[in-house]
């Protein structure tokens, strides 16, 4: 019988599989492991009901996925390699943008659905030559290359076109260089260019959009408190490629990754929050367009988060909702005072204790120094624990939306993900 039953539940899935979503969305949460994600549902959740409430993490899982990339690199993958498994659906080197471990070029699912005529888009809180963005749009042998990554988003075609239509997130620095100002190629190129955030909410639908807002990376969500950033980049985006052909978009909540390097557990609270807003507009637009599939997972885990360290059995969120600032930003504002425990305290909202002004008030004026011990006061308010300022090997989670969400169902590797997207665009095998 229950055999029988598999069988049923693959007939059926095959026969929804066979009709095509028309729009695919993509979103990754760069360094988003369980821990990140339980976390957040305790950071969210009503302290004035008893129970604990889901978040839109919980509402949309359906599997988890394993995370190594190609045997050189051993078992714990980087970005890169991490986004060529997602995007191209091999396994390669710590490192590689959409290339195989020999260095060829990998086809991407993005770029298929631009050879299908879709239109096609990236939304990310990174600069858009980071190593998830890049993975999906070019081809380069190292994430490094930041200036040759900027300049094959403009240099690459497919089919005489640009192989992606709407561009979101940071990136200045490498798009405005001296050797070549690659924004203004695009503005003569038809597209309209935006700087400011606040800017996306009005721009023409009817033309291509590249939108820089920092020079690298955007500003940390904590540090951005009324603008839900990646939210209102992923509205403009979808409002840019809707079209009768369907469209094809990548998000990514680039920083929760950040956060967790930096051991940042208050960072990464905001930046999941973030994420989790922009997962809760795109649930509404599934329900009012239903020939959309959004699937949500992440590249890898990153910094052995605990919650609840230290042998005690807590986990405290509450201090970590009061924020005025990221650390990082409170940091340089505590270094440049005579008495830096009365700038955190009050940036924190923290009462501190005798103890911990002292400790403050000993750290060293340099920016790395206060942030690091701004981060060990909210660890221990919290009782958050660390185990690498790195990646780890944990397999990821898996969540979906729509009526092909069961595709993606069950334990897979992450290189299934694509290669069921391929499969559902049409892509010989």
């Amino acid at each position: 019988m229950k055999y029988l039953a598999t069988a049923l539940l693959a007939a059926t899935f095959g026969l929804q599989a066979a009709e095509q979503p028309k729009n695919i969305i993509m979103v990754v949460g760069d360094g988003m492991g369980p821990a990140v994600t339980t976390g957040y549902r305790y950071f969210a959740d009503n302290p004035d009901t008893p129970e604990i409430e889901d978040t839109v993490f919980d509402r949309h899982l359906v599997g988890m996925a394993s995370t190594y990339p190609a045997h050189v690199s051993g078992l714990v993958t980087d970005s890169a390699a991490g986004a060529t498994a997602l995007s191209a659906g091999v396994k390669s080197y710590n490192g590689a943008i959409a290339v195989d471990v020999d260095k060829k070029p990998l086809p991407t699912v993005l770029q298929w659905a631009k050879e299908k005529g879709m239109k096609t888009g990236v939304a990310v809180t990174s600069q858009i030559n980071h190593a998830t963005p890049a993975s999906y749009a070019v081809h380069n042998d190292s994430r490094k290359n930041y200036d040759a990554i900027a300049d094959s988003m403009f240099d690459h075609k497919i089919n005489g076109q640009f192989v992606l239509d709407v561009m979101l997130g940071g990136g200045w620095d490498y798009f405005i260089r001296d050797d070549r100002n690659i924004v203004d190629e695009f503005k003569q190129a038809g597209y309209h260019y935006i700087s400011d955030v606040n800017q996306l909410s009005n721009t023409p639908a009817d033309k291509p959009l590249l939108g820089l807002f920092a020079d690298t990376g955007m500003d940390w969500a904590l540090d951005m408190p009324n603008q839900p950033r990646l939210k209102a980049m992923t509205e403009t985006a979808v409002k840019h490629l809707e079209n009768d052909k369907g469209f094809f978009l990548l998000v990514e909540g680039s920083q929760v990754d950040w956060a967790e390097h930096g051991n940042d557990i208050a960072s990464a609270m905001a930046e999941m929050h973030d994420l989790a807003l922009t997962l809760e507009w795109l649930e509404q637009y599934v329900e009012q367009h239903p020939d959309t599939l959004v699937v949500v997972t992440a590249d890898h885990s990153t910094g052995g988060l605990t919650i609840g360290a230290n042998g005690k059995y807590e986990w405290k969120p509450a201090p970590l909702k009061s924020l005025k600032a990221s650390p990082i930003n409170i940091a340089r504002l505590a270094v440049k005072s005579k008495t830096p425990s009365s700038v955190v305290a009050e940036q924190t909202g923290l009462r501190l204790t005798s103890k911990e002004k002292k400790a403050i008030n000993k750290t060293e004026k340099d920016e790395k120094a206060m942030f690091k011990a701004i981060t060990k006061l909210l660890d221990k308010r919290s009782n958050t624990g660390w185990t690498s300022s790195g990646h780890t090997a944990v397999d990821v989670q898996v969540f979906a939306m729509g009526k092909w969400k069961q595709q993606f169902a069950g334990h897979i590797d992450n290189t299934d993900i694509p290669k069921t997207l391929f499969q559902m665009l049409g892509k010989p095998q």
